[in-house]
């Protein structure tokens, strides 16, 4: 069944009570990023239920993960442009 991008969706649900996190999901970037984790980490991450178009996920609530953005000066951009501009270049060398 094709999904439009909207119907792709993936909720996270936790509450203070409990220490699991569950994920349920119909993007299938999502479901292959949690697969690779139940297989890698089975005794952590646990496929709980799929059909045909979702997969519901279970693992603790501590590995979810809230960050900052990243704030980076304008000397480390520039640094970080003539960087990605000598790799370009010596790539396109070879």
């Amino acid at each position: 069944m094709k999904l439009s991008r909207y119907e792709q969706e993936t909720i996270v649900n936790y509450n203070a009570g409990e220490q699991t996190a569950t994920v349920y999901t119909r993007d299938k970037t999502v479901m292959r990023k949690l697969d690779t984790l139940v297989d890698e980490f089975p005794d952590i991450y646990k496929l709980t239920g799929q059909d045909k178009i979702s997969k519901t996920y279970s693992f603790p609530k501590s590995y979810v993960n809230y960050r900052k953005p990243r704030r980076i000066s304008k000397e480390q951009r520039e640094q970080a442009r003539e960087m990605m501009l000598k790799m370009n270049l010596s790539d396109s060398k070879q």
